[in-house]
């Protein structure tokens, strides 16, 4: 099983929570990756961006914001 990468963008406002998340994608061509952020706007703009750089995107609520898995 590969290493699960988390990137914490809680508290965050966009576009940093994409900007964190950009950076780790352009290091990491596949894997499992967990983005934790707090406000449903980016949960979405995080969605949508792996998404357009090919990665499967899911979410789930927890602990009062989102988590955001991105698998490739």
């Amino acid at each position: 099983m590969s290493e699960i990468i988390t990137i914490d963008a809680s508290g965050l406002s966009c576009p940093q929570p994409v900007m964190k998340t950009k950076l780790v994608l352009d290091k990491t061509p596949s894997g499992h990756i967990e983005v934790l952020v707090d406000t449903a706007t980016s949960r979405n703009n995080v969605t949508r961006f792996a998404e357009n750089k090919g990665w499967k995107a899911s979410s789930a609520e927890r602990d009062g914001g989102y988590k955001v898995t991105l698998e490739k």
